[in-house]
């Protein structure tokens, strides 16, 4: 592709991209924020008990429908066999693990292909998110973080532990599915704690902070859709890319990166409005905040250290490895010992380790390629394409890591 000058770039692109990117991403996306809405408001009225977390229930279900078809199907079954866990597990002290196991046992059958490439490849993403949430409450109700009749989780709010025994003060399984496939978070997540769910349950008072939230969140996530979708564009007008040989395929990889990165920007700003639409916030010292936060984009572009990268791309996700994975496994030693080298890593914050983040970035984002073939993307990355696309690199980010690997090992 040759470089375009401004003003044919302004002529061609903006119009033949900008406008039907966004006009397509809102005809998809106000049927999911009307739906967080109507969960909002629904837990404002005075409705019987239940009656709220079936509506969230049943808001998910709608969801699911409107962007997977009966493809919904697997995300359903795997919330029914996580709410059955819970369950039939109710008196164990250990129902973490049964539910994480449980959780394994069906994203391993998807895998090993259960469900067909295609199929499971689209739905990934909203399985990842009930099988997180599912987890966390039950490692939640072994700590006894969440307080009888309906109560917050300590782990969402600070809220005090109680005593008792396996099974007291449980959640009914309609408030377990009402949790699971809350409209906000059940497409696109973020993952939120149970207490999270519990807060916006309660119907906390529409204000002006809220809706400011939603919607700039909103315009956010539309932002980056169109610079996801402009940035081979851009590169090539700005940078005649397709005309130099030095440093042509790592210009490819980064522009390849940087497409998929706006991607994921574009997803976790989405989450943050339909999260925060539904009543998703954050208690702070008895007061709601309106301040989810999933991703902190300048963090993970102009990044001190790959740890500032992997902890800012999801923080959710981080927030949950942490609560729910290290602090169960550190008693193993091993782990401790890897996440404290990490930490350690994090705290070096020169310019060098921010330029080896960079590369490594480049380096994964090759694999991206928005010149695929679209039967690719929709089957997923396999291994033969993923080893192709770093071949073409002269695998220099491993070989790099190796070095590092071996540079560490003599300072010790």
């Amino acid at each position: 592709m040759a470089a375009l000058p401004p003003r044919e770039f302004a002529a061609q692109v903006l119009p033949g991209c900008v406008i039907p990117t966004a006009r397509q991403g809102l005809a998809q996306l106000w049927p999911l924020l009307l739906l967080c809405l109507g969960a909002r408001l629904l837990h404002r009225l005075p409705l019987p008990r239940g009656c709220g977390d079936l509506g969230a229930a049943l808001g998910g279900l709608l969801a699911l429908l409107r962007f997977f078809g009966a493809q919904a199907l697997w995300v359903l079954l795997l919330s029914a066999l996580c709410t059955l866990t819970l369950r039939l597990s109710r008196h164990r002290a250990q129902r973490g693990l049964c539910l994480g196991l449980a959780a394994l046992c069906y994203l391993l059958m998807g895998e090993l292909h259960m469900v067909d490439t295609v199929t499971w490849h689209k739905m990934r993403g909203a399985q990842m998110v009930v099988a997180m949430k599912a987890v966390s409450l039950g490692f939640d109700l072994d700590r006894r973080r969440v307080t009888p009749a309906g109560g917050a989780s300590g782990a969402g709010g600070g809220h005090p532990r109680f005593g008792g025994v396996p099974g007291e003060g449980d959640p009914s399984p309609v408030q377990v599915l009402g949790y699971l496939c809350s409209p906000g978070t059940v497409i696109f997540g973020p993952w939120e704690p149970f207490g999270a769910y519990l807060r916006a349950a309660r119907g906390p008072p529409l204000s002006w902070a809220w809706a400011r939230k939603g919607l700039r969140s909103l315009g956010l996530a539309l932002l980056c859709l169109l610079l996801s979708a402009l940035a081979p564009f851009l590169f090539s007008c700005v940078l005649p890319l397709y005309e130099t040989h030095t440093l042509h395929r790592w210009l490819r990889a980064y522009e390849s990166a940087l497409s998929f990165h706006f991607s994921n920007y574009f997803v976790a700003f989405l989450s943050e409005a339909t999260a925060t639409m539904a009543g998703s916030g954050s208690q702070h010292h008895g007061n709601l905040r309106w301040d989810l936060t999933v991703s902190r984009p300048l963090r993970v572009e102009l990044p001190r250290s790959m740890a500032d990268v992997v902890t800012n791309w999801n923080l959710p996700m981080s927030r949950w490895l942490h609560t729910y994975v290290f602090q169960t496994a550190r008693r193993l030693g091993t782990f401790t010992a890897v996440l404290g080298t990490y930490a350690v890593s994090a705290l070096l914050h020169n310019g060098a380790l921010g330029a080896l983040a960079l590369f490594h970035l480049a380096y994964l984002g090759a694999l991206f390629d928005m010149e695929a073939d679209d039967t690719v993307e929709e089957q997923g990355y396999g291994m033969s394409y993923t080893i192709r696309k770093w071949s073409e690199l002269h695998w220099a980010s491993h070989w790099v890591t190796l070095g590092c690997w071996v540079l560490a090992r003599l300072l010790r």
